[in-house]
C-alpha cells in the first residue's frame, strides 16, 4: 500500500507540471490501494478547481468514484498525534494536511509515501519507523 500526498496527485493532473512524468508513472505503477487523507483529498480538490479548471477536479471525482483512490478518514484518535506534529514541526510549518498523511501512515504501520514534499518529510521521525521512504 502506498500513502499518496498533495503533490503527485496535483502534478499527475497539471500536463504543465515540471513533476507531471514521474507522478504519473509512479501512480500508474504503485501497488494498489492508493491511500488518500481525506484532508488530501480536499487539498487537491481545492488545487485542481483553481488552478487547471472545473474539468480537473470532476476527473479526481471519477478517479474516487472507480475505487482508483482510497479515502481515509481522519480518525479522532489521529487528532493528538497531528496536532502533535504540527506544534512539534512548526519551523517550515509542517502543517495538518501533512500532519495528517504521517498520522495515516503511523496509525497503517506504512512506511512509504508518495509525495513531492521531500524537506517535510524527510525531517519527521516517524513514530515505526526510523525513517519514512518518501517517493519519487
Amino acid at each position: 500500500m502506498l500513502i499518496v500526498d498533495a503533490g503527485p496527485l496535483y502534478a499527475a493532473a497539471a500536463r504543465r507540471d515540471r513533476n507531471h512524468k514521474r507522478s504519473v508513472d509512479l501512480l500508474s505503477a504503485a501497488p494498489r490501494p492508493l491511500l488518500v487523507p481525506a484532508l488530501v483529498v480536499t487539498e487537491v480538490a481545492h488545487l485542481l478547481g483553481d488552478r487547471i479548471g472545473a474539468h480537473a477536479e470532476l476527473a479526481l471525482a471519477r478517479s474516487l468514484e472507480r475505487g482508483e483512490l482510497l479515502v481515509e478518514p481522519v480518525l479522532d484518535s489521529d487528532w493528538p498525534r497531528i496536532a502533535e506534529l504540527t506544534d512539534r514541526y512548526s519551523d517550515p510549518p509542517l502543517g495538518i494536511v501533512d500532519a495528517s498523511v504521517i498520522a495515516l501512515a503511523e496509525r497503517r504501520q506504512l512506511d512509504t509515501i508518495a509525495t513531492l514534499d521531500h524537506r517535510h518529510f524527510a525531517t519527521v521521525r516517524p513514530r515505526h519507523v526510523d525513517a519514512f521512504t518518501l517517493v519519487p
